[in-house]
């Protein structure tokens, strides 16, 4: 009974320092008939699910901001469905942030615009901070590009 209120403890101390983002996405969604990655702006959350609906992984993800300085604009994420056009390595790199010149690493990007892409990031926040890319963990970005995402995966990017 002592071990059962200590790790009962344990538990909420996790969930106070470290909550997982995992339970701010459904782990079952309508049936998308394929696999798809679902990124909600709103939540700062991604999910990846099978074709039956079922969440297999998620994690932080942080969207396009309200506005970017630097560009003087609104730099949200398209909303909508997408389909991955090109899947990158671990050596990706922005052509155009930061301006003029680009080179912000973007570990293992994954283009669903010409413009926009899922990439790993190690500044991802609860917010929406990006250019209009979706950052999320290194190791989430490596986990999507190589056992998740091919070249026509569906991608949906929730309204903000």
């Amino acid at each position: 009974m002592k071990h059962q209120g200590l790790h009962f403890l344990l538990f909420i101390i996790i969930l106070a320092v470290a909550p997982s983002l995992a339970l701010s996405m459904p782990s079952q969604i309508d049936p998308p008939g394929e696999k798809m990655v679902l990124v909600s702006p709103q939540e700062h959350a991604w999910g990846a699910y099978d074709a039956s609906g079922r969440l297999l992984r998620s994690g932080m993800a942080s969207a396009g901001a309200d506005w970017c300085e630097d560009m003087g604009q609104e730099c949200h994420t398209s909303t909508g469905s997408f389909r991955v056009k090109s899947l990158g390595n671990k050596s990706c790199v922005s052509p155009s942030f930061p301006i003029p010149n680009g080179g912000a690493p973007m570990p293992y990007c994954m283009y669903f615009t010409r413009y926009q892409a899922l990439h790993g990031s190690y500044e991802v926040r609860h917010a929406n901070i990006s250019h209009g890319c979706v950052r999320m963990h290194v190791a989430d970005a490596e986990w999507l590009r190589f056992n998740f995402v091919n070249v026509g995966t569906l991608v949906v990017i929730e309204s903000y």
